[in-house]
């Protein structure tokens, strides 16, 4: 094949040799896998091995006892004596029907039918152009990479094409697709433009996501492909959230318009939406799998599962680390139904694929579908693939397990097709990856500008008091709120309503009725939390569930990673999701959630918003007595996520405010809470009114003797800081000092132009800081004080700040860790006596 060898002439200069001869040869093996011949081979049909019945089914991939070395000898002879590691399965049609009989429900008419909707000539040469869509594309990626056009992680799908051919034969555009980092042909085969795909590859910005994602991130919000996921089962509980979306619109009576944008029409009465979600059986084995699993069953979502199961985790051989290879089983203790094909035949793919995907869009609930292939490539062109015995698999697999040769020889054998016409519809699709490539080609680079336009959805400086309700909320609340359940809300309110006139609203209620106000105005306001029907632990979900239904008010299982990431495909889909944390250490069982939607809007290229609220009670009060895992400083943890705004509220009034403005914005956003003071502060509320997200606020001023004299000081904080300092004002004046002080209610994005306002009155400042004195709140704005104000400074910038040991539980121990008011005021005279 003389174009696998084009890259090597072209190649950049400063490619070492040894990386080019390497590069041949991983092109010349792609390519050669893909030569267009139809000599006999056994390509899967013609093995002594019978079909493993069901009964048997679980010792398909048993090996014998391990050797535990990394130094296992390899060869690269792929004779027909080759005994593969993990044996083809040789599944037959008659396998697969007896499965959709007994797990699914369907009669062997009901299933024949199925086999006969495929068996037409239109049906199979769209899947096989799909195939071949798939393969050349894949190939002409490697030759890109190898050229460095494409760069960084590149994971390619050689081998797997019968996937992308019953996505393109069974899939509809309103389906919500969620793959991993091995994500092109599935886009391809979702409808996504092969020239934006290959454009986003070649980091141009003409790409599906402007050159923002690259290959492991291909994203199209037209056709609903929503990822293109890197880190490993991530997708599972995103996944999720995307079929809730869809049982969202039936109940409430919403759908999306030309702008994919909600608007008051309801689905269609047979709308019969899926979301589909792609994992391998390595990722498969992680744990949210059982949670998704039991999520799918409970809520009897619209979900397919499609486990793609190459045999190899990496490039580890799974079984070597996996008890359960049977993946399609695992739903079983959850009354979800599964079912194993050959990856090999992709004809019964399709026909069984089908059957699986229609069972679901019937309303049945929730189904697994596990496809038995070879990865004829690495994990990446980088890896070296010490791995045993993967070396002479993948010779063996491109010989004997290639689904277009397969398909091919059985459908030229039987007279369905010919051979020119096989080559004249690989000849149309290569042609079509040429143009792909070439589009690719002649894109510009994105501006290097667009990276700062990209970390918000909403500017920082937005007022969200100037942010419309949507039309339809009236409507949609009196089709879906009973008139006994708007009573009962709006007496609740008028309750919350008293409390804040009379000054005796605290921070949980403060926040609890922000959140009743938004849901009413907005329907498409959903709410997450663990004891929600309680109202969990400061009754800032409370009543929710038992006003909005559980389809809007989620009580949730024991793992905030699970339900963040929930939320976060119901924000991929036109929702406004709340998560509350009962604490908000427990944050970081979600780090990788959280993580992805600080990242989503930049890394789709501005396609996809995530307005998604987390709100929660946490910091470390002095004397707490909470020990060191409920007292972690996880504000510190978060604030190194590009895309987070993440604000602090020491009063019902701050909470309150930003709360509305965080449910109003349409990116991710984090309150934290001091969960010490979520009962004890009390205070009135300035109703209906929304709070920047992006300033401080002056709490209390030095009085201009006090600057004059040189005896003021600018304090920072935030969180229990705030009580602290409060109470530290009047000690500090009786020794005839003073403070800004001022509370830091916008961590990112920082408001420095009021911390130097008041520097340039005082031009000393302490920093009381509610986290460790390495990573921390305080380290980061210390940084930039000294960057941009030193002008400012008389004195070196005083940091009151955690010791990086663990919060002890004993007093007299934390005492020497969590920093309070008496260090405060010591710290004051300090800078004032210039005792520093």
């Amino acid at each position: 094949h003389h174009t696998a060898l084009n890259f090597f002439v072209e190649a950049p200069n400063s490619f070492n040799m040894q990386f080019r001869r390497s590069a041949i040869v991983a092109a010349l093996c792609v390519s050669a896998s893909t030569a267009f011949s139809f000599a006999p081979t056994n390509g899967g049909l013609t093995h002594s091995a019978s079909f493993i019945t069901n009964s048997n089914i679980d010792k398909r991939q048993n090996v014998g006892p391990l050797s535990m070395t990394a130094t296992v000898s390899e060869t690269t002879d792929a004779s027909d004596t080759f005994e593969p590691m993990r044996p083809p399965i040789n599944m037959p049609w008659t396998g697969i029907k007896d499965q959709l009989v007994e797990k699914f429900g369907y009669t062997p008419e009901e299933v024949d039918q199925y086999g006969s909707d495929v068996e037409t000539k239109e049906v199979l040469m769209k899947m096989y152009k799909s195939m071949q869509l798939a393969r050349g594309f894949e190939n002409a990626c490697n030759q890109a990479y190898m050229q460095g056009k494409i760069r960084g992680f590149m994971h390619l799908d050689n081998g797997q094409e019968s996937i992308p051919a019953l996505l393109d034969y069974a899939i509809i555009n309103g389906d919500k697709k969620y793959s991993y980092y091995r994500d092109h042909t599935h886009a391809l085969a979702s409808g996504v433009d092969p020239g934006a795909i290959m454009a986003e590859l070649c980091m141009k910005e003409t790409g599906t996501c402007k050159g923002a994602g690259g290959s492991m991130h291909i994203f199209d919000k037209e056709t609903y492909f929503q990822g293109g996921w890197a880190l490993v089962a991530e997708q599972l509980p995103y996944s999720a959230g995307a079929a809730k979306s869809i049982l969202l619109d039936r109940h409430l009576g919403l759908s999306d318009d030309e702008k994919i944008e909600k608007q008051n029409v309801a689905p269609p009465a047979d709308d019969d939406r899926i979301s589909v979600v792609f994992i391998g059986e390595g990722g498969s084995q992680n744990g949210r799998m059982a949670e998704i699993l039991n999520a799918a069953s409970k809520d009897n979502l619209p979900l397919l599962i499609l486990t793609i199961d190459n045999g190899r985790a990496i490039n580890t051989f799974t079984p070597d680390v996996a008890r359960n290879n049977d993946v399609y089983k695992q739903g079983e203790h959850y009354g979800v139904p599964g079912l194993l094909v050959d990856g090999l035949n992709a004809a019964d793919v399709a026909k069984g694929g089908k059957a699986v995907i229609d069972y679901i869009r019937k309303g049945k609930g929730p189904a697994m579908l596990q496809v038995h292939t070879y990865r004829f490539n690495g994990h990446s062109p980088a890896d070296p693939e010490h791995e045993r015995g993967r070396k002479d698999e993948k010779a063996w697999a491109r010989v004997e397990q290639d689904p277009i040769k397969q398909f091919e020889n059985k459908y030229i054998s039987s007279g369905l097709f010919t051979e020119d016409e096989l080559k004249a519809a690989r000849k149309e699709i290569l042609a079509d990856v040429k143009v792909a490539m070439k589009f690719a080609d002649d894109s510009p680079m994105p501006p290097a500008d667009l990276a700062k336009q990209l970390e918000f959805p909403d500017p920082v400086d937005t007022d969200y008091n100037l942010k419309a309700p949507p039309a339809f909320a009236d409507e949609v609340n009196s089709r879906t709120i009973s008139p006994e359940k708007m009573e009962n809300v709006k007496a609740h309110i008028e309750t919350l309503y008293a409390k804040a006139n009379a000054g005796d609203i605290s921070i949980g209620d403060a926040i609890n009725l922000a959140i009743h106000e938004e849901m009413l105005r907005d329907p498409t306001t959903t709410i997450h939390a663990e004891d929600l029907q309680a109202g969990s632990s400061y009754d800032i979900p409370k009543l929710t569930q038992q006003t909005y239904g559980q389809i809007r008010a989620a009580d949730e299982i024991i793992d905030e990673g699970h339900f963040i990431g929930k939320a976060l495909g119901e924000a991929m889909n036109g929702y406004r999701p709340i998560v509350e944390l009962m604490n908000t250490n427990f944050g970081i069982y979600g780090m990788a959630e959280i993580s992805s939607a600080g990242n989503t809007y930049a890394t789709t290229g501005g396609q996809f918003d995530m307005p998604m609220t987390i709100v929660g009670a946490g910091g470390t009060a002095p004397n707490q007595a909470l020990g060191a895992e409920h007292s972690q400083p996880f504000h510190a943890y978060v604030m190194g996520i590009p895309g987070l705004k993440i604000c602090s509220a020491a009063s019902p009034d701050a909470a309150y405010g930003i709360t509305k403005s965080m449910i109003r914005d349409n990116g991710p956003c984090f309150l934290f809470a001091p969960v010490k003071m979520m009962k004890e502060a009390k205070g009135k509320l300035d109703l209906g009114k929304c709070a920047p997200l992006n300033k401080a606020v002056l709490l209390h001023e030095a009085s201009e003797d006090s600057v004059k004299a040189g005896n003021a000081v600018t304090v920072l904080t935030y969180l229990h800081g705030v009580k602290e300092a409060q109470n530290s004002i009047d000690p500090v004046q009786e020794e005839g000092f003073d403070m800004d002080l001022i509370e830091l209610r916008a961590l990112k994005p920082l408001d420095i132009d009021t911390i130097a306002k008041s520097l340039a009155r005082t031009n000393k400042i302490c920093i009381l800081d509610e986290s460790t004195k390495s990573g921390g709140i305080g380290a980061t704005i210390s940084a930039q004080v000294s960057e941009e104000l030193f002008d400012l400074l008389d004195a070196p910038v005083k940091r009151l700040c955690m010791d990086d040991a663990p919060v002890p539980y004993a007093s007299s121990m934390e005492k020497a860790v969590v920093k309070r008011g008496e260090d405060l005021i010591q710290a004051v005279f300090d800078l004032c006596t210039n005792k520093y």
